[in-house]
């Protein structure tokens, strides 16, 4: 007993039991397993995410670029072999010449016959069969040389296309010429059905005649595929390519 200020008495302990702890919610530990679960799973698909980003944008931009150095080579190795070969002359297959786009700063890219995604994939440009069959400068003839690449990973040889402008060069490069086109209109968006813009003469670019005609189309908005980016370009003359294939200015 300890005294208080008044003089009565205070008791300083306790005699009797604790007091019982509450009593537990039921289900409250199912919740909280249950939260911690759905946490690591989602820590783990952000990590698979992740590194599917990783190899989409990265990875297969590097195994691309290893596989269009190696084809690119081969057809260069072609070329040094074929000095005597007739014009134009290349390796059905390996890539029919190289297209040099300054503006957007990728160096050269092999271009292939075909536009399908196992074509593609391998980090070069293809000239189109289907739907419309695509005019190769090497025939000599009117028409519209029409090309496709991936903007995004695989290599993504057109990621930059939206650098170009009226006005700038856009290059093709085979065995023995230098064939030099002038971007003249450009068409940031349109249906990916849209196969007019690939036509030997590409109205919708405001031409409307025959002509040397080259187009370049890939996917847009970036990272996806819902539409299609196209520029157009003309031919302004050709070069031929001397024995030290030196470039034309507009590469310098």
């Amino acid at each position: 007993m300890a005294a208080t200020t008044d003089g009565t008495a205070e008791q300083t302990g306790t005699s009797g039991p604790a007091p019982a702890p509450a009593p537990r919610r039921r289900g409250t530990g199912r919740i909280a397993l249950a939260v911690s679960l759905f946490g690591e799973l989602l820590i783990t698909a952000g990590l698979i995410l992740g590194l599917f980003v990783v190899y989409s944008l990265w990875w297969t931009n590097v195994l691309a670029d290893r596989k269009a150095d190696q084809q690119g080579d081969k057809v260069r190795d072609h070329w040094a072999a074929q000095k005597d070969a007739g014009r134009g002359a290349f390796s059905p297959g390996a890539g029919i010449g190289f297209l040099h786009v300054p503006a957007m700063k990728n160096g050269e890219v092999l271009v292939e016959k075909g536009t399908s995604s196992k074509i593609l994939n391998d980090g070069v440009a293809g000239y189109y069969t289907d739907p419309v069959k695509s005019a190769l400068p090497t025939s000599g003839k009117k028409g519209n040389f029409s090309l496709a690449a991936h903007r995004d990973g695989h290599g993504a040889k057109f990621h930059n296309i939206d650098k170009l402008k009226k006005g700038d060069p856009i290059v093709f490069e085979t065995k023995d010429k230098w064939y030099v086109y002038k971007v003249y209109a450009v068409l940031p968006e349109t249906s990916k059905y849209n196969v007019k813009v690939l036509s030997a003469v590409p109205k919708e670019s405001g031409k409307k005649k025959a002509g040397h005609y080259i187009t370049l189309t890939t996917c847009t908005p970036v990272f996806t595929s819902t539409y299609r980016y196209v520029v157009w370009g003309e031919l302004v003359r050709v070069d031929a390519v001397n024995k030290q294939r030196t470039p034309p200015a507009e590469l310098s």
